[in-house]
């Protein structure tokens, strides 16, 4: 059975009120009064949880068993630096980030992003994009099993998230024309907190490579194929895991 994202505070004394948004979930997954499933909280705790009521928008569930399990999440925090792509796009990036295991999603207004959000005209669209990533971000932990939420950061144009965000020290832009590749840097450093920054359609502009350069970004290339703004990210991530898994440091000693 899926988990299912029940938000804190957490009591295992006393009955916990459903949201409307679990009682409707608990009815599309037909669960029974006395039943039991898994809950989470979005911050590495989780629990059983055995419904007591199911009445119109709403319902009581009570916990017990609740304990931190965070061991889908890794050492070391992998940030994905996404410039906002069109259509649906974006949708299917933050899904598949969470997926992947990001901890961070960035999304970045670049030079050649199709769609415009960071003019204080926008401001409200910005938000409601925002939100729906946000849920998507809860449903793809309720499916994928990580009970740690995916942060997500606010939309930011190209140059402000620069200066904004100096840290961690790896830090890689992808690009096809790179003449150094995403593996080699992996395997010449250990496993530490990571930044992927990825363009959107048609990548980013020979600017934003120069600005990402002079902030200690190195430019990397994913081989010798061109991959879409929405398959990049994807990629470079599983490559982070699969370089840096245990196994993978254990025989690199």
């Amino acid at each position: 059975m899926p988990q299912f994202y029940l938000p804190a505070p957490w009591k295992s004394e006393k009955p916990i009120t459903l949201t409307t948004e679990l009682a409707h979930h608990l009815r599309v997954r037909r669960i029974q009064i006395g039943e039991t499933f898994p809950v989470f909280d979005g911050n590495g705790q989780i629990g059983q949880a055995t419904l007591l009521s199911l009445t119109g928008k709403t319902g009581q569930v009570q916990l017990s068993n609740i304990q931190t399990d965070t061991h889908r999440e890794t050492s070391y925090a992998i940030t994905l630096v996404q410039g906002l792509a069109g259509g649906d796009k974006m949708d299917w990036i933050v899904e598949k980030a969470v997926e992947t295991g990001a901890q961070i999603i960035a999304p970045l207004q670049c030079e050649r992003s199709v769609i415009k959000l960071t003019r204080s005209t926008d401001e409200e669209r910005a938000q409601k994009r925002l939100a729906h990533w946000r849920g998507i971000i809860q449903a793809a932990c309720e499916q994928c099993d990580r009970t740690v939420f995916t942060q997500l950061e606010p939309i930011q144009n190209f140059q402000a998230y620069l200066q904004s965000n100096p840290k961690p020290k790896l830090k890689l832009l992808l690009s096809p024309d790179a003449t150094k590749s995403l593996y080699s840097v992996l395997l010449e450093n250990d496993p530490q907190d990571i930044v992927l920054m990825i363009g959107p359609e048609g990548g980013h502009s020979p600017e934003e490579e120069a600005m990402a350069q002079a902030a200690g970004y190195q430019i990397v290339s994913l081989g010798e194929r061109v991959v879409r703004t929405e398959t990049a990210g994807v990629v470079a991530i599983t490559a982070v895991h699969s370089v840096w898994s245990p196994e993978m440091q254990n025989r690199l000693k």
